[in-house]
């Protein structure tokens, strides 16, 4: 009995020094471990990430390689805020500086008139009042502003030459700017003219030192034309220029080019170039006015500031005139008025012996456009006419240039609008109305125009009166036209993607340059499909977190979304939809494969189904189409068959499988023959031939 109470109490204390020892251990653990976090999280806050902490019982031992000595005292300073000195063990080394490099010396030189400024770091043995006093020595009223610095380092080489090259070249230029550094001078002035500007680059280009660049920005100022004018005149001696300005050289090409084409053979220096301008599309306007002259055969051409006079030549026929300005008047740039002047035909015996018989014309293009032009009696029935035209065709779709000639005959407006309701029946055709005919000759879609019109034109103008009919019918401009089929939309698309691809900027959603003709292209592509289901798929590549890929994705998807409804798409059978990194279709290991990768797809989608596409739909049916026709009760409930993810091929062997063509269940060890089994967009399966 003493022996048994012996041993338990020998047990007890044994049991009490193996708690205590473990719960000593696991305390000191617990310190080690929180010493460290806390002396990390200290040293993560001061900045010094350089440094790192090990623990070792109670000790922490701190290593790293600081930059300075400052350096690593602070980092002890901080660890000391949380964790006891005495328990630091330092272990910090100190990184020695690498040698120090000498500083980039330069020099600028800003000269207006009586002032100059310096500005810049120089060697010492430069010498700060040298080179005051050789701007001193420019002129006894020369204000100097000196923001110079000056450090003891050995001039490097070429410094000295190229300075001493800027302070004597700054005596010529009294507006200049001449940065300095060693071995070279960038100068920059303005002089009063041309011929000074060639007499300085000429005498700073001979004074250059040996083994100093230097790049000269020379520019004299160009001079005000008041007014800004032109004058060319076309005739039976050539083409050439009385005057001509021009605001900016390239815009002096444009316009020597047009003239040339006009005939000119002339000089380059026949246009001044200055300022005063009245519009930055002076060029412009110029270059439509000279090719307006060109086509009228001849004449004069006038511009004085925004005033545009343009005289034709006598033998100018009236209905290319109207035409020739109508077309000018509609081109011009904004601000710029055009007078045309057509000079009347000489006159023989009290009779134009050139005047020509009163016409108007009306012409309709297979797409839809119409020109009016020719003579009208009077501006009221110039009005009418095109108000009625405007409503047969299309206020867009009329351009009318018809003039007024008070001495056309009293059935004139008749005749010219029963003719335009004429053309009104033709798919495309040409209105011509004289003073004792009315003319109408053309294509049409419809095989009783011709009846038609003879019946409008007997009605309007009275059986007497004459007319010619000479009017096709083209049956091919009848047929139905049969619109793409969803398939054909989608390919349509995808082939405008494979062609290029819409590319945003790195983390960017934002559809800009190029990009944006390419989805002006999938909008035109999707006149006749906007009721067409389809989703609009992002993907991206690899490179980032999956989740930001994810989201940046379906951003991208739904700004093209927006940019094609900004274009007018019909998109409420458009899909957004990002696939993030999910779908690669190239290596993403190389940066063509991750730029194929990063793409926009087009993909057809069923309305029926939940995010299947329609060739997954189909095949659904064709399958229950199928099983209809053999015979074949739907599986009961509980009873359907496995799904199948993959495609199946000839030949291969399955564990089961769903009901096949000739609606049996596939059995464990069986072999696909003729058929694939496919997984509908509803979960079940069914095959497809």
């Amino acid at each position: 009995m003493q022996r048994l109470a012996l041993f338990i109490g020998a047990l007890m204390f044994a049991l009490a020094l193996a708690g205590a020892y473990l719960g000593a251990s696991l305390v000191a653990v617990y310190v080690e471990r929180a010493s460290v976090r806390q002396a990390s999280a200290a040293l993560a806050e001061g900045g010094y990430g350089w440094a790192s902490v090990r623990a070792d019982g109670l000790a922490l031992h701190v290593s790293g390689p600081a930059p300075d000595e400052a350096a690593r005292l602070n980092a002890l300073s901080e660890i000391n805020k949380v964790v006891a000195g005495a328990r630091v063990r330092d272990a910090i080394t100190i990184v020695e500086s690498d040698a120090l490099h000498a500083p980039k010396f330069s020099l600028e030189l800003l000269r207006n008139g009586d002032g100059i400024s310096l500005i810049g770091l120089i060697p010492a043995a430069t010498g700060r009042e040298a080179v005051l006093q050789s701007i001193a020595d420019l002129g006894h009223d020369t204000s100097v502003t000196d923001m110079l610095e000056a450090t003891d380092y050995p001039e490097p080489e070429g410094w000295k030459a190229a300075v001493d090259y800027a302070l004597d070249s700054l005596r010529l230029l009294p507006r200049s700017k001449l940065s300095v550094t060693p071995g070279r001078v960038v100068i920059t002035a303005i002089t009063d003219s041309q011929a000074d500007k060639t007499r300085i680059e000429t005498l700073l280009s001979e004074s250059r030192p040996e083994g100093v660049a230097i790049v000269l920005k020379i520019s004299a100022p160009r001079p005000v034309i008041t007014p800004f004018s032109l004058r060319l005149i076309i005739d039976e001696r050539g083409a050439r220029f009385d005057s001509c300005s021009a605001d900016t050289e390239d815009m002096r090409q444009r316009i020597l080019a047009a003239a040339r084409a006009s005939g000119y053979d002339g000089a380059d220096n026949a246009c001044t170039i200055g300022l005063g301008a009245p519009s930055p599309r002076w060029g412009e306007a110029v270059v439509l006015s000279i090719r307006a002259l060109k086509e009228l055969g001849g004449g004069s051409l006038t511009f004085a500031d925004a005033d545009v006079t343009l005289v034709a030549q006598q033998d100018a026929r009236q209905i290319d005139f109207d035409r020739i300005v109508y077309n000018l008047e509609q081109d011009m740039p904004d601000v710029f008025s055009v007078h045309a002047v057509l000079p009347p035909k000489p006159v023989l015996e009290g009779r134009n012996v050139a005047s020509e018989p009163p016409e108007f014309l009306a012409t309709r293009s297979p797409e839809g456009l119409v020109q009016m032009r020719g003579r009208n009696r009077n501006e009221r029935s110039r009005l009418s006419t095109a108000n009625f035209a405007r409503a047969l065709f299309g206020g867009d779709n009329v351009h009318d240039t018809t003039r007024v000639d008070t001495s056309l005959p009293d059935g004139w407006p008749l005749r010219v609008l029963v003719g335009v309701e004429a053309l009104g029946k033709l798919h495309h055709g040409v209105l011509t109305v004289h003073e004792d005919m009315l003319e109408i000759r053309g294509i049409t879609d419809n095989p009783e125009a011709r009846t038609e019109i003879t019946q409008l034109l007997s009605d309007k103008l009275g059986d007497a009166s004459r007319y010619q009919i000479s009017v096709t019918y083209d049956e091919a401009l009848n047929q139905v036209v049969i619109p793409p089929t969803p398939e054909e939309c989608v390919a349509a698309i995808n082939a405008i993607l494979a062609e290029r691809q819409i590319v945003f900027a790195p983390s960017s959603t934002r559809i800009e340059g190029e990009a944006q003709v390419i989805i002006s292209r999938i909008a035109e592509a999707m006149v006749d499909c906007s009721e067409v289901p389809m989703e609009i798929g992002g993907h991206t590549d690899s490179q980032g977190r999956e989740a930001m890929n994810q989201t940046l994705s379906q951003a991208r998807a739904e700004a093209v979304l927006d940019a094609l409804l900004s274009r007018e798409v019909l998109t409420s059978f458009l899909t957004a939809k990002g696939y993030g990194e999910a779908h690669p279709i190239a290596d993403n290991d190389t940066e063509e494969g991750r730029a194929a990768n990063r793409r926009i797809e087009f993909r057809l989608l069923d309305q029926t189904s939940d995010g299947g596409t329609a060739e997954d739909d189909a095949a659904g049916g064709e399958a229950a189409a199928s099983d209809d026709d053999a015979g074949v009760d739907s599986a009961p409930a509980g009873d359907d068959p496995p799904e199948i993810d993959e495609t199946l091929e000839d030949g291969e062997i399955v564990e089961g499988g769903p009901v096949g063509e000739d609606g049996e269940m596939i059995e464990e060890g069986d072999v696909i023959e003729d058929a694939d089994l496919v997984e509908d967009g509803d979960g079940t399966s069914g095959t497809e031939e």
